[in-house]
């Protein structure tokens, strides 16, 4: 991704490590980052979305954000957003219809949020060690969560898709 970037090499395709973009940010995923933004509509007509409160110890640890993290060399933004999510939730990956993407270009890194449709509220359980906690939060209440920097400026434009 970008020439200050750290810790990967096509001999090795895993994407976990650090990389700087054009602005001087300091981001994870030497080849960029994608998560999944899962979306469902209950009965009432209220849009509900599937956010992830990041465990303590990980990059702006104790924010809300998306499943998500490094894309590797050959992966998809989809298929990344797609492999991060199962490793952070137990979640029926298979019941989700892609819907939309979005791209925030730094400049040399890139985090693209892929959108997802839910026909119910799927049950979710954290898996591994980078949640506290999953949640489904109705959309008009995601701004008063202490939400992760780049899903913030995300949000506004995010909201609208699919």
């Amino acid at each position: 991704m970008s020439a200050a970037a750290s810790g990967s090499s096509p001999a090795n395709p895993s994407g976990d490590g650090w990389a700087f973009c054009a602005q001087g940010h300091k981001h994870w995923g030497v080849y960029g980052a994608s998560g999944l933004l899962v979306r469902h509509r209950d009965h009432a007509g209220h849009e509900w979305v599937l956010l992830q409160h990041r465990a303590l110890w990980s990059h702006h640890g104790g924010t809300w954000g998306v499943p998500g993290g490094a894309r590797h060399l050959a992966e998809t933004a989809e298929q990344a957003a797609r492999r991060e999510a199962a490793e952070e939730a137990h979640v029926d990956l298979g019941a989700l219809r892609t819907t939309d993407e979005f791209v925030d270009d730094h400049g040399g890194w890139s985090y693209t949020t892929v959108v997802v449709r839910a026909t119910v509220a799927l049950p979710v359980a954290i898996r591994g060690g980078e949640s506290v906690e999953l949640r489904w939060v109705r959309t008009d209440r995601i701004l008063g969560l202490d939400l992760h920097p780049g899903f913030a400026a995300t949000w506004p434009k995010v909201c609208r898709l699919g």
